[in-house]
């Protein structure tokens, strides 16, 4: 570690590093350990970039945070009757099998301590111990970061703990002088224990790489007490003898970042991203790639920022269901220069069926299979993408390397000459197919055909021998990311037989097929290239003997591991989401996921519309799980369908939607819900947006306050209108709202070229007429504008969809941190297709900055007419 010299500081700073100097050169000396020290893996060369003791070349790492020792993840998983030990043995297994080699958590420093910073040897000590211990068995790289701030309720309310964070909390905490010797005193204790696991101190553990101070300190009050925060944490962070990396988050108050960067000591600056905010309360609709375009740092300005690391230590695409995002979210990572990446958070597996842990976030190998192949991508193309390369502006960057992303598709794919992963189904051939030894995926490919929805893994041990691990199947039966509770199901897993086809040249069309997982005693042979498997792990052999069973390792694993969880519950259920309208006279299909039934049973939609027509059509089987059926044209007459969906098996018979079991025909069948959908007139408009139903908004600024954010009474019976009001508007200069409105054109996508102009009803609230903007944005990321102006009074503006042009679009939900660009200029389309429109922006356009007092307006409605 080198100091400037002292005579170019001023007399403060001087002082900070003395101090600083002194804790080195006097460091006590801590009893030794048991094993001793092992030699650090990686170092901070002086143009900042981490490298690998060894070899000198650029180290990069890439995994997850995890929580289960410490508060609501140990709660939960105790909840639910689970050890916390066999938790972390399984979860730690799915993150190697992912392939990542990077962890980090928080710790919950008020758990463990008390309120002088004094270490407290507890259980969740032990558990972190523990889990430190099973992730360098597996190779996992560990950074540490000390102190959490965090209370430990969330979800829940907070516990009354001993720490000093719940004495301070996270503003005094960074402030005061006794809040700043108890952190002294508990980073020296923390840093000093010894591991009862690996009989080491975390310093002496080669496999812990680094430390990062704290979590997302929110500095206050005077810089320089800022940057003696900073100093001291890390002084007595290096008075323990540490010699690894050490970081700091800059990235939660940037404007303190000055300050920051003058603490002594620090070898690299910490960073956040989740470019789709958080706490939706509901999965995201729509493109979200704009998002994650590139990784914005404004620091680079501060001298004393350069020549310092990058380390990610938290990232998620929050809210979003899709397995597109996690590759570009990496790409933007390696563009930036950013070389550690952990996702927050990995759900335990004991607790993922609720996913009530993080509710915003929510990621499992068993139970989101097509996001963790995601994830297991963006950590190959983060270790594989040359550091600051720019590979372009979306969707020129959907391909980047052996990488490819697509919304459409909802895919993640890497394709080399040894490895083919794919989040979804692909008509993608493998580079070279002769070559390949390692396939992972979800769905089908050229390589391997498979008729369930879990992860499947395949791996080359030798020449004709191979390792098939087979996940259960999961499906999602509510939103995951709405409301949580743990006695709300989300994802059902399934245990059953599939049917799979491999075609790999070396194994040929007839093949050994052998369990070696615990439990499993299957033994088959391949006709074809094909075979039923059920949950597991097999050999796939030419061969009738091979040396390929028990525990023998490969790579982190071993041949006869398997872990998979069980179901929650295994009852009867309908997912479905009617569409809002659809075209009359036009037969349409109506598409359903059934759970919990046998393959024989039987699903039927029972409808009627309002001329009293009925009918009862029998659901076909389409997919594992899914089901349709085509909803004929005769039915289909102006103005609107109710329909149920029944599912019997055997004697069970449930009726959705209300999930209601027993027969629907009997006398005192008390069950009325019906799913709704409007038949649209021939010449009918097609609404948009009206205030009185659409709550699912994106507004910006947040507008949160009563006298910001109003529904109020429109002169119509039963139609309210927003009410939108900023009293000062934000740095960006706007406010509007953003309306997801794909779902709307979906069931009239046949006539959607015979609309001409889009109508919005809308007034100024300021006194004066104000300029909007109408922005309709698609799903290549093209926004596509006209400029009107709002008058006093309630009035219908016209807009001939012809005169939209293309232009930049808001990026919400606002990504944070909130120095991210909040204008994008997408290169997608190339003119203006409205079947290609999936958001609506309103928003308030460029004003004279002389004018002043609070800007607003009010809107009723938007929707198409015909031409």
């Amino acid at each position: 570690m080198s100091f400037p010299s002292l005579h170019a500081m001023n007399p403060i700073r001087t002082l900070f590093c003395l101090m600083a100097f002194c804790l080195l050169s006097q460091a006590p000396v801590w009893a030794q350990s048991q094993k001793g020290k092992e030699p650090e893996l990686v170092y901070v060369d002086q143009q900042g970039i981490l490298r690998w003791t060894k070899t000198k070349q650029e180290a990069a790492f890439f995994g997850v945070n995890y929580t289960v020792p410490f508060a609501y993840g140990y709660r939960s998983v105790k909840a639910r009757g689970v050890n916390p030990e066999k938790a972390i043995d399984e979860d730690v297994y799915h993150l190697a099998r992912l392939g990542f080699d990077a962890f980090r958590v928080h710790v919950w420093d008020t758990e463990i301590s008390d309120s002088l910073g004094n270490l407290l040897e507890n259980e969740h000590l032990r558990l972190f111990d523990y889990l430190v211990y099973k992730l360098k068995e597996r190779n996992i790289r560990v950074l540490i970061t000390p102190i959490a701030f965090w209370g430990n309720g969330w979800p829940e309310k907070d516990e009354k703990t001993p720490g000093f964070s719940y004495k301070y909390g996270k503003q005094k905490g960074l402030v005061e002088e006794t809040a700043f010797l108890a952190q002294e005193n508990y980073l020296k204790q923390f840093l000093n224990h010894v591991n009862p696991y690996t009989q080491q101190t975390y310093e002496q553990d080669g496999n812990v790489i680094a430390t990062e101070i704290n979590n997302e300190p929110q500095h206050s009050g005077p810089k320089a007490r800022t940057t003696e925060y900073v100093t001291r944490m890390v002084a007595a962070v290096r008075g323990t003898g540490w010699k690894k990396p050490v970081f700091y988050n800059i990235s939660e108050s940037p404007k303190y970042a000055d300050a920051i960067v003058q603490g002594v000591g620090v070898d690299g600056y910490s960073f956040q991203w989740y470019p789709t905010n958080l706490m939706a309360n509901h999965s995201l609709q729509g493109n979200y790639l704009s998002h994650v375009d590139r990784y914005h740092i404004p620091f680079d300005t501060l001298a004393a920022f350069k020549n310092k690391a990058l380390m990610v230590y938290e990232f998620d695409a929050a809210d979003i269901l899709g397995s597109y995002m996690y590759p570009a979210m990496a790409k933007s990572f390696r563009t930036a220069g950013f070389q550690w990446a952990t996702q927050f958070a990995y759900d335990p597996m004991a607790t993922a069926y609720g996913n009530t842990e993080y509710q915003t976030h929510y990621l499992n190998l068993a139970f989101t299979p097509a996001k963790a192949i995601s994830l297991m991508i963006a950590g190959k193309a983060f270790h594989r993408l040359p550091l600051r390369k720019n590979f372009g502006v979306y969707p020129a960057d959907s391909v980047f390397g052996e990488f490819r992303v697509s919304y459409k598709q909802s895919m993640s794919e890497m394709n080399t000459a040894q490895e083919f992963y794919y989040s979804g189904s692909t008509q993608t051939q493998p580079l070279l197919k002769s070559k390949l030894e390692h396939v992972a995926g979800v769905g089908s490919s050229p390589v391997v055909k498979y008729s369930g929805t879990g992860v499947y893994f395949l791996d080359k041990l030798e020449k004709g021998v191979w390792r098939l691990e087979v996940m259960p199947d999961a499906y999602f039966i509510r939103d995951p990311l709405g409301k949580a509770s743990p006695n709300r199901e989300v994802s059902r897993i399934q245990w059953q037989a599939q049917n799979m086809k491999i075609l790999l040249a070396e194994l040929g069309e007839s093949f050994e097929v052998r369990a070696v997982n615990e439990g499993n005693t299957y033994a088959g042979k391949a006709k074809d290239g094909s075979f039923q498997v059920s949950p597991g792990a097999y050999i796939l052999s030419k061969k009738q003997k091979t040396s390929w069973a028990g525990n023998k390792k490969y790579g982190n694993l071993r041949v006869n591991e398997f872990v998979a969880p069980q179901p929650y519950a295994s009852g009867i259920y309908v997912t479905h989401e009617p569409l809002k309208e659809v075209s009359s006279g036009q037969p349409f299909t109506i598409t359903a996921q059934v759970v919990g039934i046998s393959s024989e049973a039987k699903v039927t939609l029972q409808l009627n519309n309002q001329a009293a027509a009925y009918k009862t059509i029998p659901m076909q089987a389409v997919g594992d799980g899914q089901f349709s059926a085509q909803v004929p044209a005769d039915v289909l007459t102006p103005g609107q369908i109710s329909y149920r969906i029944l599912a019997q098996d055997g004697e069970k018979q449930v009726t959705f939607p209300g999930d209601h079991a027993g027969n629907p025909w009997a006398w005192d069948a008390t069950m009325a819900e019906t799913y709704q959908t409007f038949v649209a007139a021939p010449n009918g408009q097609l609404e948009l947006f009206n205030a009185t139903n659409d709550r699912s908004l994106f507004v910006f600024p947040n507008l949160w306050k009563s006298e910001e954010r109003q529904l109020i009474a429109s002169e119509k019976p039963g139609q309210l209108i927003l009410k939108l009001t900023a009293q000062q508007l934000p740095e960006e200069q706007t406010m509007g709202l953003q309306h997801y409105i794909g779902d709307k054109l979906k069931g009239r996508q046949a006539e959607l070229g015979s609309f001409g102009k889009l109508v919005i009803r809308v007034r100024s609230t300021t006194g004066a007429a104000l300029p909007l903007k109408v922005n309709l944005v698609t799903h290549q990321a093209t926004g596509f504008v006209a400029q009107v102006s709002a008058g006093t009074t309630f009035q219908n503006i016209e807009i001939p969809l012809s005169t939209l042009q293309p232009d930049a679009f808001m990026l919400l939900p606002r990504p944070y941190p909130g120095f991210h660009p909040f204008w994008f200029t997408g290169k997608g389309a190339l003119g203006f297709q409205l079947k290609d429109v999936e958001k609506l922006q309103i928003y308030l356009g460029q004003m004279d900055k002389a004018t002043t007092g609070p800007k607003g307006f009010e809107i009723e409605s938007v929707w198409l007419e015909k031409k």
